[in-house]
């Protein structure tokens, strides 16, 4: 008995997923014979479930809208996915939805075992999402690696990991990690480095983690300047190819008004100039940048972007001689 009862149950997980499944293939998920199968789909309809028969070549079984909203079944990731996505939307990330969403998390999370509650709640309390003008092209990083990362985070575990440049270089780098954080599409590690004694932000999708993970640590405080305004700094540089100094001649408070907050760090030099700590890809790129500030600048740390204010002075002569 027990084992029809795991068998049905398993039945209807999978005619949950998808709208149409042949018999063939029902049959060939469970292990069982076609015959066993049918006897399953009419315990099912005689427990109340809607599942639906069509005959013929393309025939098959589906689960039918019924009259009540049979058990969910979810497996431990689906669970954790949409736990996280309830909590997300009882916080107001969806307007309308945070008092059923609330409803709806407290009736699953009171379902759930306490492993996948410890899981969930680690996920809530080390990931951080920061609202951003709009959301970047970035590539898919395995949900195994945030787990993992979560993991770290909330264990106070130091780790290990290779970071990968664009030129297809890496460095090994030690860490503390203390928050794992989504900025307009992409994550990022915020965690303090060993090596270079002091607080960094690391871009995920370029991270290999070793393992076993090192020793437990003693949590620091978080980032001086705070978590945000070391995300946002952090996020910009982490992609940066090419980094520069460049000297404003403007006051600091004009500059900081037009740059936005990814695009570098500032230090006075007196009451009319700056200098601008920034990056790009390339120092072509960096320059139409600076162009967009609209501010008088020099660049005499950077020959790089000093060769390319050149030829672009240039091709503007040319242009209007």
């Amino acid at each position: 008995m027990l084992t029809t009862s795991i068998r049905l149950l398993r039945l209807l997980s999978l005619l949950q997923t998808r709208q149409h499944w042949s018999g063939a293939e029902l049959a060939a998920k469970l292990g069982v014979a076609r015959r066993t199968l049918r006897n399953d789909i009419d315990r099912l309809r005689r427990l109340g479930y809607p599942v639906h028969a069509s005959p013929g070549v393309g025939g098959g079984y589906g689960l039918a809208p019924g009259a009540t909203l049979p058990p969910l079944l979810l497996d431990n990731e689906e669970a954790v996915a949409v736990a996280v996505g309830l909590r997300t939307a009882a916080a107001g990330a969806v307007t309308g939805m945070e008092e059923p969403s609330v409803r709806a998390l407290a009736k699953l999370e009171l379902m759930l075992p306490s492993p996948l509650r410890r899981r969930i709640n680690g996920m809530q309390r080390y990931t951080v999402a920061i609202a951003d003008d709009g959301p970047l092209a970035a590539p898919a990083v395995d949900p195994s690696v945030l787990t993992a990362l979560i993991a770290v985070c909330r264990d106070h575990e130091r780790l290990r990991f290779d970071l990968a440049t664009k030129d297809g270089t890496t460095t090994r780098r030690t860490v503390e990690p203390f928050r794992l954080v989504n900025l307009g599409g992409r994550w990022y590690l915020v965690a303090f480095d060993l090596d270079a004694a002091d607080w960094r932000t690391f871009l995920v999708e370029r991270m290999t983690l070793r393992v076993p993970t090192g020793p437990r640590f003693v949590p620091r405080p978080p980032p001086p300047e705070g978590l945000i305004e070391q995300v946002t700094r952090g996020a910009a540089t982490a992609t940066w190819e090419y980094r520069a100094r460049v000297r404003i001649h403007a006051p600091m408070a004009v500059v900081a008004a037009r740059l936005p907050r990814t695009a570098g760090s500032l230090t006075p030099v007196d009451d009319d100039s700056c200098d601008l700590d920034s990056g790009a890809d390339d120092p072509a790129t960096m320059l139409r940048y600076l162009s967009m500030l609209d501010l008088d600048f020099s660049v005499p740390e950077a020959p790089e972007l000093a060769a390319e204010v050149r030829k672009l002075a240039a091709r503007y002569t040319r242009a209007a001689p």
